[in-house]
């Protein structure tokens, strides 16, 4: 890990009275899929919004690509090469999807290349292109989702839960299109409650519980290690194989 894409470094966010992140150390390698896990309510979502200024790091510091982006505004930060797919998917359901896609699209006309692997990751927004996103399956949001985030090249994605209520199938249509995005070489960090796909597109894994890391290291180590899953997590994961 010589060279990370992303670094976290004690990093404390405080929203309203409340102590959020309390310290947070995180590096994302490039090129590789990092998984952020860990129960409910302790940090996962506030440690993206805070990477991309959402939420504001008053003590800390958040280096991107070499740069620190600490106190940068949002759209500065997006402009520099992160892309987010927040959790309540931000889609706009009174446009069409292709209005949505060409809004995502920050940089110019999308790539028409990049456009037809999209289609064939997720084929109803294809389907779909001119009819309003708000008519679209809450599956087919998650897609129209993702596919904002990927409809040009970034550095870094960041994605929030993009499993989330999805039906197995819709699952394993995510899970391979993120899986494609890696194989593109993209660098991504993922928030995942599902521990099938954290397992399978996971490279390394980092664990969170009440605002800070308690654990980092490789996917697999964790993925064969029921009793360290259950110790960090409480999972138990005998249901899920």
């Amino acid at each position: 890990m010589s060279d990370p894409i992303l670094t976290l470094e004690g990093v404390y966010t405080n929203i309203a009275q409340y102590h959020i992140l309390q310290g947070v150390d995180l590096q994302v390698p490039r090129g590789a899929v990092t998984m952020l896990l860990g129960r409910n309510g302790v940090g996962k979502t506030t440690t993206l919004r805070t990477v991309i200024g959402h939420w504001r790091a008053h003590k800390g510091r958040i280096l991107f690509d070499g740069e620190d982006i600490t106190a940068l505004p949002t759209p500065a930060i997006a402009r520099a090469g992160l892309g987010f797919v927040p959790e309540d998917m931000g889609i706009f359901s009174d446009l069409t999807v292709e209005e949505n896609m060409v809004l995502a699209a920050v940089s110019g006309p999308i790539d028409s290349a990049r456009l037809d692997w999209i289609f064939s990751a997720f084929p109803p927004l294809k389907t779909f292109w001119k009819s309003e996103a708000g008519n679209l399956s809450g599956g087919q949001k998650q897609m129209l989702s993702i596919a904002r985030a990927m409809v040009e090249e970034r550095k870094l994605y960041l994605i929030d839960e993009p499993t989330k209520g999805l039906a197995p199938a819709i699952v394993s249509t995510m899970a391979r299109a993120l899986k494609d995005l890696k194989e593109q070489g993209a660098s991504i960090l993922l928030v995942e409650q599902n521990f099938a796909v954290a397992r399978a597109l996971g490279d390394t894994a980092n664990v969170m519980d009440d605002g800070r890391m308690i654990w980092s290291g490789a996917m697999a180590e964790l993925s064969n290690n029921a009793e360290l899953q259950e110790k960090l997590m409480g999972l138990s994961l005998d249901a899920h194989h």
